[in-house]
């Protein structure tokens, strides 16, 4: 039997009853209609309107199964089959332009390479950082000036004057007073160098991170993760200066003082580019990990489960708090490279006659800076070098052993090896493998006498484990928001699914 919709008298009223219900341009005129009363209605308007996308698609259909789909479904004739059609384009157009005007559930994969590659240039100034203190350059620049000091000395007269204003500090004249012109010129380009990188690193990262939230490339909480990253760079700077102005003090001057910058403010100036590195490797790979959790729900979902499972839970608690003595091993190695700890007891495991040295070395009554003494454990432990030294060698033997039980635990324990996933066993050999270099990098300075390279590759290797660390526990970490996004795509899935086995039980009729 004929469609109702091949009468051409019929097809007419209803297409000029639609037309002055939605667009007057979207059907041609009545003489047209009467000439092509053979043929399909054409659609000349270009205004784009739900109902105009409605008509795209094939628009009569005929049912397959008359068993498979019941005959009182609005879909079971070919204007319910325009009707649902129309309904699904404009709630498509209404998605579409909320979507425009707000922030994804998940930020954009170059927001992911930006900080990864952002992560690359903090660890080459850091390790460049470490070159300017061994080589005794960081106050060789004895002035802050964030806009003009981004430009050398241009002529000789600049570099006089420059020179001129070094010979002032401590460190010229209590240990470089015969240094001239041309060995000045060596140490100022290397804190030149670090200042500007520093500087490079903040814009580069600034301009990127508005672009990124303007453009709405990035999630919501994404937005504010990066703006923090920015304030943290540019407090960074500033506590780069605050630890140079410690070494410039006139009371340097003073018998018994050595020049040089305060080991408290180099390991907050360290700990705080650490922290800035740690932040943008753990958002980036965080994002690219939520997009192979959506990209693939129901793997994402069978992944976060077994992750969830309690036989995991004293490893993956072991790890953060893992994380926490690894920093805290960086950091004391900060104190040690801050009171040139590494230049006594230069041998492993003995310091002196014994593992340990002389009470009397390691609690030094000189130390106290009150009458009773109450200070003397704790000034003790971050002024003393002796004391200081024993301290990393101590965290750093705790942080070794660490990792290998962990290891164990995870090889050993046959219900962990069973459930832990292939990429996160991988993470935790890394581990092994960085820790294993890095003590390897350490006893070598200690009995080389803190030679710089090694020096540098050992404070390398320190961020290194550390970024190991932060992978290891981004590859077994199930957060809520995983957890959400994954069962949203899921859902997003079977309405796919679900829309699709519906439009299989229709045929587009050709005419």
């Amino acid at each position: 039997m004929a469609s109702p919709l091949a009468i051409s008298p019929l097809r007419t009223r209803l297409a000029l009853k639609a037309s002055r219900l939605f667009s007057q341009d979207a059907f041609v005129c009545r003489r047209c209609l009467h000439q092509q009363a053979k043929t399909n209605i054409r659609f000349t308007s270009t205004k784009r309107s739900p109902f105009l996308d409605a008509f795209k698609q094939p628009r009569q259909l005929r049912h397959q199964s008359s068993a498979t789909v019941p005959t009182t479904q609005s879909t079971s004739s070919p204007l319910g089959a325009l009707s649902q059609r129309i309904s699904q384009a404009a709630a498509t157009h209404t998605k579409q332009s909320a979507s425009r005007s707000s922030f994804p559930d998940v930020s954009s994969k170059s927001v992911a390479y930006f900080l990864l590659a952002s992560a690359t240039s903090v660890f080459g100034i850091v390790v460049f950082g470490g070159l300017t203190r061994l080589t005794e350059s960081g106050l060789s620049i004895t002035e802050w000036r964030p806009v003009t000091g981004s430009l050398p000395p241009r002529d000789e007269a600049a570099w006089e004057e420059e020179f001129a204003r070094y010979k002032l500090s401590p460190e010229f004249r209590m240990l470089d007073s015969r240094m001239v012109l041309e060995d000045f010129k060596q140490i100022y380009w290397m804190e030149w160098t670090h200042r500007l990188w520093g500087r490079v690193v903040g814009i580069t990262f600034l301009v990127p991170t508005l672009y990124f939230i303007v453009r709405k490339r990035v999630s919501r909480g994404m937005a504010g993760k990066l703006l923090g990253i920015c304030g943290l760079i540019g407090f960074q700077g500033g506590l780069g200066w605050w630890m140079v102005k410690s070494g410039l003090k006139d009371d340097l001057f003073d018998k018994g003082q050595h020049p040089r910058v305060s080991q408290y403010r180099l390991a907050a100036h360290l700990g705080t580019a650490f922290i800035a590195y740690l932040a943008m490797v753990w958002n980036g790979l965080g994002i690219l990990r939520e997009h192979r959790l959506v990209s693939n729900p129901a793997e994402g979902s069978k992944l976060l489960q077994q992750l969830q499972r309690p036989e995991l839970r004293p490893f993956k608690r072991t790890i953060a708090a893992l994380s926490i003595l690894t920093f805290v091993t960086a950091m004391s190695g900060a104190l040690v490279a801050g009171l040139d700890a590494g230049l006594i007891y230069n041998d492993f495991p003995w310091m002196g006659q014994g593992l340990l040295p002389p009470k009397r070395e390691m609690l030094d009554p000189f130390y106290s800076h009150v009458s009773d003494q109450k200070d003397l454990v704790w000034r003790n432990m971050l002024e003393n070098p002796v004391l200081v030294q024993l301290d990393h060698r101590i965290l750093a033997t705790s942080t070794f052993t660490a990792i290998i039980a962990l290891w164990a635990y995870s090889r050993f324990n046959t219900r962990v090896r069973a459930t832990l996933p292939k990429q996160a066993s991988k993470g935790m050999l890394g581990v092994v493998h960085l820790v294993s270099l890095q003590v390897v990098l350490g006893i070598s300075t200690l009995w080389y006498l803190v030679p710089t390279p090694l020096a540098a590759a050992h404070q390398a290797g320190a961020l290194a484990l550390l970024t190991g660390v932060a992978l290891l526990a981004s590859r077994v970490r199930v957060s809520k928001r995983s957890l959400m996004l994954v069962q949203r795509a899921l859902e997003q899935q079977a309405k796919t699914k679900g829309a699709g086995t519906v439009q299989k039980h229709w045929t587009p009729v050709a005419r």
